[in-house]
This record gives C-alpha cells, sequence and structure tokens, in this order.
C-alpha cells in the first residue's frame, strides 16, 4: 500500500526536540511522497530518484546498509541508539567499541531533524491512523479513520520505537516499512525507517528509556 505523506518546511530545531509539537499529526505518520510524484534523494549515488506512487523504483539496495556488527568507538553507554543522517546508519551501542550497524530511510528535505531523545515505549506490529487532510484527498482510506490494525501491508511496519521527549511524545518513530527498497533514500516524512527484519532485531535489544541521538 503506498501513502502519500503531508508535508510542511521546519526550520533549525532545537536539540532536546521540544520543538515542532504544534505540528501535531503531519510528523505521526511518517511516510513518503506525495499523491503524484516526488523526487527522493539516493544518499548512496547522491542522486535524485523519481518516485510515483503507483511505482516503486527498480533499486538494489547497497550493501553496506546490511545489518552488521561494526567498530564503533563511543562515549555513549551501552544500549545508546546513535542516528548518522548523514550517513544513513542507526547504531545500536554494544560496548567495547562495537556496535550493531542498520541502514536506515530518514527525512525528505524539509523534514530533517537533530537532537537527543528516548525511547518512550514499543510497539509490535503498530497500528496506523491516516489524518483527516489525508482521507479528503484519498477517500478510500476512510475504512481506517479509527486505525488501520497491524500487519505486513501497514507503512509502519513490523515493530515500531516512540521516540519521547521527556514526557512528551515528539510523534517520531523508529518503525519498519512496506517499502524496503527504500533504505538509504530521503523519503520519509522525518520517521526514520528500517526493513523489517532490522526493526524486529532492534526492537528485541532495544530498551525503553534508552537514549537516542539524532546527528
Amino acid at each position: 500500500m503506498k501513502t502519500p505523506g503531508i508535508f510542511v518546511k521546519s526550520g533549525a530545531l532545537p536539540a532536546g526536540l521540544a520543538f515542532a509539537l504544534a505540528l501535531g499529526p503531519v510528523l505521526a505518520f511518517c511516510l513518503s511522497s506525495n499523491a503524484n510524484a516526488a523526487r527522493i534523494f539516493d544518499a548512496s549515488t547522491r542522486t535524485y530518484l523519481e518516485y510515483k506512487e503507483t511505482t516503486s523504483p527498480s533499486r538494489k539496495v547497497p550493501g553496506r546498509y546490511q545489518r552488521q556488527t561494526v567498530r564503533f568507538p563511543t562515549r555513549q553507554p551501552k544500549g545508546t541508539i546513535i542516528i548518522d543522517t548523514r550517513k544513513h546508519y542507526l547504531y545500536f551501542v554494544l560496548g567495547n567499541g562495537k556496535a550493531i550497524r542498520y541502514g536506515v530511510g530518514l527525512g525528505r528535505t524539509g523534514f530533517g531533524w537533530k537532537g537527543i531523545v528516548k525511547i518512550g515505549r514499543k510497539k509490535s506490529w503498530p497500528a496506523w491512523t491516516p489524518p483527516k487532510e489525508m482521507i479528503k484527498r484519498q477517500p478510500a482510506l476512510s475504512k481506517y479513520a479509527k486505525g488501520m490494525p497491524g500487519g505486513p501491508g501497514n507503512p509502519l511496519g513490523a515493530r515500531a520505537l516512540y521516540l519521547f521527549d521527556g514526557k512528551r511524545d515528539t510523534l517520531y518513530r523508529i518503525h519498519g516499512t512496506n517499502e524496503p527498497w527504500t533504505i538509504g533514500l530521503n523519503v520519509s516524512s522525518g520517521c526514520i525507517r528500517l526493513k523489517n527484519d532490522d526493526v524486529t532485531h532492534l526492537h528485541k535489544r532495544a530498551k525503553v528509556g534508552a537514549r537516542v541521538v539524532v546527528k
């Protein structure tokens, strides 16, 4: 299922992410494309791809985005998640100079952000609720007005880690995707997406309360 996101411009964001809660539901859907077509940035080739809602680019995700254990010296404690937005990597810190590295898809132009947050809660096969504006554009989505049940066709994928700034939900998530070809691209409305098998792997290891550093 291809579901278009809602796009707004964002400026520089404070480190603590006590920032755009006024954007409300816009940020909660973390989806890709618009109703017609979009240009999405491929970090592996530093070029743009044309993506239409009805088609997926014939794209082989580069091997470096495969999950692997790597050397990763850091002062952050074991269990911290560090996201390198420039290289499209998510690191889960193991300690002793090592981390598990995952490839990720990130926010489109105007949706990128940096800061320090924490995992507020976790969910297996999360539900997804389209905003009223999206339902207005696509009346067929009205059947999901009270939420699309979790499952393989759900845009949030197999697992979701909900990112909080203190006690407040930032409305950003680390989640799976039913569009695995988007790993390594700038395609979402600000959320961080992994392949379903990778987000399931991370979900088992990451703890509620763990620090998440986006840089």
